[in-house]
């Protein structure tokens, strides 16, 4: 099992899109009762305060209050009648926004994550939004759940790669409002990066 510190909130940017550019290369991990499943996160849009494309643009509701909550709380929702999406709470309390996970490079718990996506080949168990929840056995249940304090779902720290990571940014994707915003971040050339190549080199 790989060794991981977990992440403290001082640590997290209070500012959403700033906060999305630094997950990146940073680890999820979810400590499950089968096994331990971890990844390093590769892929990740924000939408920030005011963002016509967010779920808090229109204010709190029972659905999204988790997006309200004090940056690094998870906010999980079903999409499309199919699928979770795992979230990172992005502001100060009250104040609404959030970080889409949208791929990982699974590092820990491959064997769990096939059990989900039997169909997958590695590099695709957990790219795409859907298929990080899927792969890692996040739904609901996780929704609110504090990703810096103990418990089955957290953020850790980056392992070390002996340089700084190659980070691209791009429009969003799957979007029908507020699309072309330079909100996306992906570690370059990984082929664990969701979405078509043009948007992963």
């Amino acid at each position: 099992m790989h060794r991981f510190r977990r992440l403290r909130r001082p640590e997290l940017p209070v500012d959403t899109t700033a906060l999305a550019r630094y997950l990146i290369g940073k680890i999820l991990v979810h400590d499950a009762p089968e096994g331990r499943m971890s990844g390093r996160i590769v892929e990740a849009e924000a939408y920030v305060v005011g963002d016509a494309a967010a779920h808090s643009h229109r204010g709190m509701t029972p659905r999204n209050r988790s997006l309200f909550l004090e940056h690094g709380h998870a906010y999980v929702y079903f999409v499309y009648g199919s699928w979770f999406s795992v979230n990172v709470s992005g502001e100060a309390e009250g104040v609404g926004g959030g970080v889409l996970i949208r791929a990982l490079e699974p590092l820990e718990g491959m064997e769990l994550m096939r059990s989900r996506r039997p169909d997958a080949p590695a590099h695709r168990l957990a790219s795409g939004p859907g298929c990080v929840a899927t792969a890692f056995g996040i739904d609901r249940r996780f929704d609110g759940m504090d990703l810096c304090a103990p418990g089955p779902l957290w953020l850790g720290a980056a392992r070390r790669n002996g340089g700084r990571l190659p980070i691209g940014t791009s429009g969003r994707i799957g979007l029908t409002k507020e699309a072309h915003r330079l909100l996306r971040f992906y570690e370059r050339s990984n082929p664990c990066v969701s979405g078509p190549k043009r948007l992963r080199v």
